[in-house]
């Protein structure tokens, strides 16, 4: 007896499986999308009895990518480096320690590792 009900309630599994498949959707073809943003229409110029129809005028959205040259370079010599304060909090930044000679000024959006003597730039971060 248990092997008929066990028997009877694989099959019955394998046949709901099996029927999962024919119950998924109708693939349905998709459109790509429009970069159209706004679109002028005109209204026809009637001439002797006949129509002449005006194009429609199709503006589209341009994007370019700006590519952005990093400002600083190692070997450079940082302008306002006899006015800055060297960061002492470093390592809240992330930075490595300075060496002998050194430290770490923020200029903008980056973090520069300036010689105190020369000003000149020993190491570049972009900061976060």
């Amino acid at each position: 007896m248990k092997r008929i009900i066990l028997s009877g309630l694989a099959i019955s599994m394998l046949v709901a499986s099996s029927l999962q498949g024919l119950a998924a959707p109708i693939a349905v073809p998709s459109v790509p999308e429009s970069n159209v943003i706004s679109a002028q229409y005109r209204e026809p110029v009637r001439k002797e009895r006949r129509v002449v129809n005006e194009r429609v005028i199709v503006k589209k959205k341009v994007v370019t990518k700006q590519v952005v040259k990093p400002r600083w370079k190692n070997g450079q010599r940082y302008d306002s480096w006899r006015g800055a304060k060297g960061m002492k909090d470093y390592s809240r930044y992330g930075l490595r320690r300075p060496g002998p000679g050194q430290h770490w000024v923020r200029a903008g959006n980056d973090y520069l590792l300036v010689g105190i003597a020369t000003g000149l730039i020993a190491g570049v971060i972009a900061a976060r």
